[in-house]
């Protein structure tokens, strides 16, 4: 096991809260120094450090708030409310201003306690769990300086940094290339239907709904649709089983049938069911299928992914009180449909891009435990960490 001393984080390093933001300094994109908010924090922009803020301030406004800007190397994240579930945690890259919604931890000194090995302590740890009890979660300065940071030799510090870093670059390009791929995605899905000059037909020239009922029973695994993640356990989803005793006016889906929550359908919960051979849905749930003869599934369940359609789904949403579509409203809707075989083509080259996107996912969420387990096993001492004479010269 790496030696080390436990050393509490207000003996190492500042904990301060940001500056009140008055709403005459926001909306500057540019300027001398970036004004961090949580928004910024939690960006796709920014993943380890922080380059870019939505907003910037002048010296001379930092001279009338009578404010000082934190260094570069300080770690920042959120200090209230539900942005701390998302755990977001970044590095300044050059020193900036901070809302006051936001922690900022400074090292006092790096001979001490390398700033990036303390920015992989705070990464392994929830900021749920640095919060006060009550109804909005807050992180309080004072508990949080007498958190126990493990600190082995300065050089061991580093190489540990330095290992992790090598883990987030991967992390970082793996999903750059993802986002790239995605991008790829969209283009040729527009191109190869949206924009194919194929004739249209409508929806309910093949689909149909579909009513059948859980009466007897027979199926229990109770399913919801989301927009992200297609069909999913309720308990997956929400941490608990969300559902009825009685399941008996449950909508009944089967492998290869659609189904869609009439008031979220607006916001991409249509799915094919591939996961599983069956389960039941909440009665609110519309049930349909293809007739296979007339359209190819995968086809059908790539232009739900358009541009396209998710925008004359939405048209067909407006004006009703909760904005729902009906499966005679979802079935007037227009689809580009060229001849079933020229159908099958175009899937089968849209399925092998999503193909790559989803190998290249499993690839993201394998680097992604691997820095995690590593984190676990340096950050607490348990894994040695090798130092050359060098290095300690």
């Amino acid at each position: 096991m790496t030696s080390g001393i436990a050393r509490r984080i207000g003996d190492i390093a500042t904990v301060q809260q940001g500056y009140t933001f008055k709403p005459g300094y926001q909306g500057q994109s540019a300027g001398e120094w970036m004004y961090v908010k949580v928004a910024d924090i939690g960006s796709s922009a920014s993943s380890k450090y922080l380059r870019r803020s939505l907003n910037y301030v002048s010296s001379e406004v930092i001279g009338e708030m009578r404010a000082a800007p934190f260094p570069a190397g300080s770690i920042v994240f959120p200090r209230v409310g539900a942005a701390l579930r998302n755990n977001n945690k970044r590095i300044l890259v050059e020193d900036s201003l901070t809302d006051d919604n936001v922690l900022v931890v400074t090292v006092r000194d790096k001979s001490v306690c390398d700033p990036e090995y303390l920015y992989y302590w705070f990464d392994l740890h929830d900021l749920q769990s640095f919060c006060n009890s009550g109804t909005v979660p807050v992180i309080n300065g004072k508990t949080l300086k007498l958190q126990e940071v493990l600190l082995p030799p300065i050089e061991v510090q580093r190489r540990i940094a330095s290992a992790l870093s090598s883990w987030d670059t991967a992390i970082e390009t793996t999903e750059r290339l993802i986002a790239a791929k995605e991008r790829f995605y969209a283009f040729e899905l527009s191109r190869l239907i949206s924009r194919g000059q194929h004739p249209r037909g409508h929806v309910g020239s093949f689909a149909h709904e579909i009513s059948e009922r859980n009466r007897d029973g027979n199926e229990a695994r109770v399913l919801s649709v989301t927009n992200s993640r297609g069909f999913v356990l309720p308990e997956d989803q929400f941490e608990r089983r969300i559902a009825s005793a009685d399941l008996s006016n449950y909508r009944v889906v089967r492998r290869g049938q659609y189904a869609y929550n009439p008031s979220r359908i607006n916001v991409g919960s249509i799915a094919r069911l591939d996961d599983w051979d069956d389960g039941v849905l909440s009665p609110m749930y519309v049930v349909f299928g293809l007739d296979e003869t007339k359209v190819d599934s995968d086809y059908f369940r790539h232009w739900l992914d358009s541009h396209e359609a998710r925008e004359r789904i939405k048209k067909s949403a407006q004006g009703s009180v909760r904005e729902t579509v009906s499966f005679s409203e979802f079935a007037s809707l227009a689809i580009p449909l060229p001849g079933i075989a020229q159908q099958a083509a175009i899937a089968r080259y849209l399925n092998a891009l999503r193909g790559e996107i989803m190998l290249l996912g499993r690839s993201l969420d394998a680097l992604r435990r691997q820095k995690r387990g590593l984190m676990q096993k340096l950050l607490t001492g348990k894994w040695r960490v090798p130092v050359t004479e060098a290095e300690v010269a």
